[in-house]
């Protein structure tokens, strides 16, 4: 497994930097390792919740996780407040970072994520497809 870190700013948008990453760099299946930081805004769509909540303050990333890909990627993030009153929910677009979130995310060879439609569920699910192995350099013939 290979990784990427990176950090991002106060005014960068979480989701949407993730997004950004994974469509850069092309990435067919990678996860969430760890992940520290601060928000001053929060969009969480609570479990079984069609609706958005947006909280603002200063919220710690207490816990990031996720299945990201090129085709789709799935979040859930759980934050604390001043008080230590901790929200999980998944992660939307428009949470600003406060002063840092530093990432770091394992790349999965030889796998992609895909998002497909289940009937069961309502939702795009993930749907692990194998790739073919990339042969190395060593083994191919001469």
């Amino acid at each position: 497994m290979d990784a990427l870190s990176l950090r991002l700013h106060p005014g960068q948008d979480l989701k949407a930097e993730l997004d950004r990453l994974v469509e850069d760099h092309e990435i067919e299946a990678a996860c969430i390792l760890t992940c520290v930081g601060s928000l001053t805004t929060a969009v969480l769509r609570f479990a079984n919740r069609n609706s958005l909540e947006k909280l603002a303050g200063h919220f710690e990333i207490v816990s990031l996780t996720g299945v990201l890909s090129r085709h789709g990627s799935h979040y859930h993030i759980a934050i604390a407040d001043e008080c230590g009153t901790t929200y999980g929910a998944h992660l939307m677009d428009g949470c600003t970072i406060y002063t840092t979130a530093e990432i770091v995310i394992g790349i999965i060879p030889n796998i992609s994520f895909l998002r497909e439609f289940d009937v069961h569920t309502g939702y795009p699910e993930l749907e692990i497809v194998s790739l073919p192995q990339e042969r190395s350099k060593e083994h191919e013939p001469q």
